[in-house]
């Protein structure tokens, strides 16, 4: 099969209603430096790709979408970590940090472990540990091994 577009993303783009407040949780809370900004949008370098904050109308509107809407946005973002005690440890600093948590630390039936929390505008993040996803020394996903036995 011929692809069309090679399989990998350069940017992941949220759009915010606040973008100071996104700035202030997504840089001094979660702890990531930026890269580029102005007064429109920030970037963050991340592993392999970039994350940026824009407004959420003008993303819209660059988009030929309306910007209207609430709710859950039907993605998730997760930070995936090599052990169990690494996602105990966020949830505890998050935690320390007056981040809103979506509930406790959790086990998997295949073997995982993870819990959910929201930046200020109620995107949905994940800490997770999945023995099924491996990751390199920089935290890098290697790949997602076999499922076929779940």
């Amino acid at each position: 099969m011929d692809k069309t577009m090679e399989q990998r993303l350069s940017v992941i783009t949220l759009g915010v209603d606040d973008l100071a407040a996104m700035k202030q949780f997504y840089s001094e809370i979660i702890g990531w430096p930026t890269v580029a900004e102005n007064k429109d949008i920030v970037f963050y370098t991340l592993n392999g790709f970039l994350f940026s904050l824009f407004g959420r109308t003008s993303l819209a509107k660059g988009a030929g979408l309306a910007p209207e809407g609430s709710g859950f946005r039907s993605f998730t973002l997760a930070y995936n970590v090599p052990t169990r005690q690494e996602v105990d440890h966020l949830f505890e600093e998050l935690k320390k940090k007056n981040v809103h948590m979506l509930g406790e630390p959790q086990n998997t039936p295949f073997g995982g472990y993870f819990f959910y929390f929201t930046d200020p505008e109620s995107n949905v993040l994940e800490v997770a540990y999945n023995p099924y996803i491996p990751l390199d020394e920089q935290g890098n996903v290697i790949t997602h091994n076999s499922i076929d036995d779940l």
